[in-house]
């Protein structure tokens, strides 16, 4: 048996569906550039994030160079690398 949705909407689909384009209000939303697009993170899934333990490691200067050059979530960057890795190991067993 189907449980009925005792919620009604006050939505007003039929002028949703009639609107154009030009005639959605955007004012409150930011502009997505392509740079917040090349900064984001893709999570498949969304498992929770595991907690992050800080340690000291020795990476070659250029390496960390080349990942600071990438801005903002560069530490970020290294991680899902050396996941990745993890993974396609692990799964090679």
């Amino acid at each position: 048996m189907k449980k009925k949705n005792s919620k009604v909407s006050e939505t007003d689909w039929e002028r949703v569906r009639n609107m154009r384009d030009e005639d959605i209000d955007f004012s409150d939303l930011p502009e997505v550039t392509p740079e917040m697009f090349a900064n984001a993170i893709v999570r498949k899934g969304f498992k929770p994030l595991p907690n992050k333990l800080q340690i000291t490691l020795r990476i070659d200067q250029d390496v960390v160079s080349f990942f600071r050059e990438q801005g903002q979530g560069y530490q970020t960057k290294i991680n899902q690398l050396l996941r990745a890795y993890m993974d396609a190991h692990k799964a090679a067993r």
